[in-house]
């Protein structure tokens, strides 16, 4: 190297110079770590626990947009009340003005409410008529309840599917409506059979045309609180047997025909039986004759409890036509097991009567 490069070359660093270079650095590296470190800030992380196939978010539950009734709307209401029970009052007494007449007192001599029977038959209820009435009482509830769970029901949460028919997926809920409708179809056809075996078709089913005119006189005397004579034991008065006649022969028959449009029971490929018979028909037609069926059950009650409660039922629940309690304590039992069979109505207790006949699985 010649003098002149060494002359240009940087020196080396001695020793002391060295020692006070890496004083300098570690005291630096000192001065930029805080003296206390922040323990309330949590540690970066990363998830590694899988979500599954179908995670469940918990989200916040929405602000309601119910609000409370306002004053306006409760006295609207109560006025509403207050003008049924005005317009109520002024039925009765136009009824009982209309009945006292020359005219109608003649109306009601020709047609009292009821006529006799063309076909004799044998007075009193047989115990399996009290059987059938329970069963289908116990049915008709249930149905009722269940189909207002599928009617407002958006998203299952326990399905069945049937043995080999991975497509006929439906909620437990409409496979309990469903079961149930079939149990109600068999105790009915039951009813129906024994009902024309034991000649007893007579009470419920018209056999003159007197059976209208007499239907009206008995409505009027209904709403005249002047009641027609009960003789439910051997005859049914005339607005009775029409009520009963349509409730067997028209709307139940109505309700199954139109529920098994609905259901998967419905044979997919049958495309001119679907074009005949659109499914949009059976839901149009479905709710309503639920809620005829719901009306019958209000006046069928009322009307039992306001025209000899107990003796109404015994003929009911003890086959006997007396003036005991018997009957009424066989119908607390009724209620009794109608309450457990509701209470008992949930996924808990049918998914394992489910699994009997088909598979049960969640979302």
């Amino acid at each position: 190297m010649s003098a002149t490069d060494a002359a240009l070359a940087p020196a080396a660093p001695t020793a002391s110079e060295s020692v006070g270079a890496e004083s300098a650095a570690a005291a630096t590296s000192v001065v930029a770590v805080p003296a206390v470190a922040d323990l309330s800030a949590p540690l970066p992380w990363s998830r590694t626990v899988w979500n599954g196939r179908a995670p469940r978010h918990i989200a916040t539950a929405p602000a309601s947009d119910r609000r409370r009734p306002t004053w306006t709307q409760a006295i609207a209401v109560l006025f509403g009340a207050a003008a049924l029970g005005v317009l109520a009052g002024a039925a009765i007494a136009f009824v009982r003005t209309l009945l006292s007449f020359p005219f109608m007192q003649d109306f009601l001599g020709a047609f009292p409410g009821e006529y006799e029977p063309a076909i004799a038959v044998e007075p009193g209820f047989a115990p399996w008529i009290g059987w059938q009435h329970f069963f289908n009482m116990f049915l008709m509830v249930l149905i009722i309840r269940s189909g207002l769970q599928v009617r407002t029901e958006k998203r299952p949460t326990v399905f069945w599917t049937p043995r080999g028919n991975a497509k006929g997926k439906i909620s437990l809920n409409l496979w309990f409506h469903q079961s149930l409708d079939i149990l109600w179809l068999v105790n009915g056809v039951i009813f129906v059979v024994l009902l024309f075996v034991t000649g007893h078709w007579v009470r419920i089913v018209p056999t003159s045309w007197e059976v209208f005119p007499n239907a009206l006189s008995a409505a009027l005397q209904y709403v005249s609180f002047d009641w027609p004579h009960e003789n439910g034991w051997n005859n049914y008065n005339s607005l009775q047997q029409l009520a009963y006649f349509v409730t067997v022969f028209i709307a139940a028959p109505l309700a199954a025909i139109t529920g098994f449009r609905m259901s998967g029971l419905w044979p997919k490929k049958a495309e001119r039986l679907s074009k005949a018979y659109p499914v949009e028909w059976a839901r149009a037609l479905h709710f309503p004759i639920m809620l005829y069926f719901v009306a019958f059950i209000i006046a069928h009650v009322a009307l039992v409890m306001l025209t000899g409660f107990l003796r109404n039922l015994n003929h009911m629940f003890a086959s006997q036509d007396a003036v005991t309690w018997t009957g009424f304590w066989v119908f607390i039992v009724s209620l009794v097991v109608i309450a457990i069979g509701w209470v008992a109505a949930r996924p808990l207790v049918l998914a394992p009567i489910a699994k009997v006949f088909g598979k049960v699985s969640g979302r």
